[in-house]
């Protein structure tokens, strides 16, 4: 008999719950893009099966996706600066998104800057199950839009709103009542938010692990110390970058209560002190990973020595501007059985250090990768050769500007 009469169809032998679990296996988007090629049936899965969809499309494409993929979870619909096209998203489309796509978990509109609050109210109105939003630079939306999301969507857990400067206190007070599980906020940028709003945010919202109120310059001690006292067990990032009323009481008090603290950006904070650092230091030196602090003009030798000693597990320190800060801070390094996990160090405009405090450095930092020592005058890559530094495999040293900083220190 031809073999060719015994062979069966593969889905002759395999129900929809086998090729549901086949491919669940699937790990990469490209290979269950692929499954999806092989006929219609096992397109209609991949399509039904499909969690994440990145798109650009009108009302009328918006609702044959919906139709398409009807279990999806996470919708991305962001443009991009620098490619942005016209109109973009409008309150129509997230109509559309609001009545078709009620099981969305996700959803990434940055830099839409055709929608308004009536597409928010949309959106808060018809999916409660959302958890994520980011409207970054959305920059038409007000408290009211954004307030119905938070009235509709109770589950919410992260909320980015950076660059969107109309927005105020009360969008704070209903994300107080109404949210009480948010875990990552993101206000950079949101200049009308006062330490009267963070103070009724953390009195609903005691839950929050990331905070960004970089250059919101309206907060001060008060807002941060509230913060720090309502989320002391669960704050582990905190950005303040250019928060320039943050002093400090704030530093003292993420010392007092924030021992699971990560990360914490105050470059530009001008008004902290070597002491208050140093008091950061010590309590937080189990977990502290990324410390910015470039442009506080205050920190000096003291700071640095005490880091070094304390905090073993930081990997990113960002000293920029810093100009107090001289060879004495690196004086505990070079000890060979002296080691830190420090990855990433920018020292720039640090005009004091030498090549010896570089050298210094590098004996105890093995695992360095980004070392920034841009208007470093006595530093200098002919200096460094003279001087016979050897810096680890891999490691990026920026003398002139001519390499792209980490992502982790923009």
């Amino acid at each position: 008999m031809d073999g060719g009469a015994l062979a069966v169809c593969i889905n002759e032998s395999l129900g929809d719950d086998e090729l549901r679990a086949v491919l669940s296996k699937v790990e990469h988007d490209k290979d269950k893009e692929v499954f999806g090629l092989v006929c219609k049936k096992w397109l209609h899965l991949q399509s039904t099966e499909r969690r994440k969809l990145c798109a650009r499309a009108g009302p009328h494409m918006l609702k044959r996706i919906a139709a398409r993929f009807t279990r999806l979870h996470e919708l991305d619909l962001s443009q991009s600066v620098s490619r942005s096209f016209y109109p973009g998203v409008t309150d129509s489309d997230l109509s559309v998104i609001a009545t078709a796509f009620t099981s969305l978990r996700i959803l990434n509109l940055q830099n839409c800057k055709g929608i308004t609050d009536i597409g928010m109210a949309a959106i808060g109105s018809r999916i409660s199950s959302l958890q994520s939003l980011d409207v970054s630079y959305s920059r038409k939306l007000t408290d009211k839009g954004l307030s119905s999301v938070a009235q509709g969507c109770p589950n919410l857990r992260v909320l980015h709103l950076a660059g969107c400067k109309f927005v105020t206190d009360a969008l704070l007070r209903a994300l107080s009542k109404n949210c009480s599980n948010i875990e990552d906020l993101g206000f950079q940028g949101c200049t009308k938010l006062t330490d009267s709003g963070i103070n009724v945010l953390v009195a609903g919202c005691q839950r929050l692990k990331h905070l960004d109120i970089d250059k919101c310059s309206n907060i001060g001690d008060v807002g941060v110390t509230s913060v720090a006292k309502a989320c002391s067990s669960s704050l582990k990032t905190l950005k303040l970058l250019d928060c320039y009323k943050v002093g400090d009481e704030s530093i003292l008090s993420l010392a007092k209560y924030c021992r699971n603290l990560e990360t914490l950006i105050i470059g530009g904070c001008r008004d902290i002190s070597d002491e208050a650092v140093k008091s950061l230091a010590s309590s937080c030196h189990g977990n502290l990973k990324n410390l910015r602090m470039d442009w506080c003009l205050n920190v000096s030798d003291s700071s640095l020595d005490c880091i070094f000693s304390a905090c073993r597990e930081l990997e990113v320190l960002d000293v920029g501007c810093c100009e107090e800060v001289t060879d004495s801070a690196f004086q505990r390094l070079g000890n060979k059985d002296f080691k830190l996990g420090l990855k990433i160090l920018r020292v720039s405009n640090c005009p004091k250090i030498t090549v010896v405090g570089i050298s210094k450095l590098l004996k105890s930092c093995e695992s360095l990768e980004y070392l920034d020592v841009r208007s470093c005058p006595h530093v200098t890559k002919v200096r460094c050769e003279e001087a016979g530094l050897q810096f680890p495999e891999g490691c990026k040293v920026n003398f002139v500007g001519s390499l792209a900083e980490p992502d982790v220190l923009r």
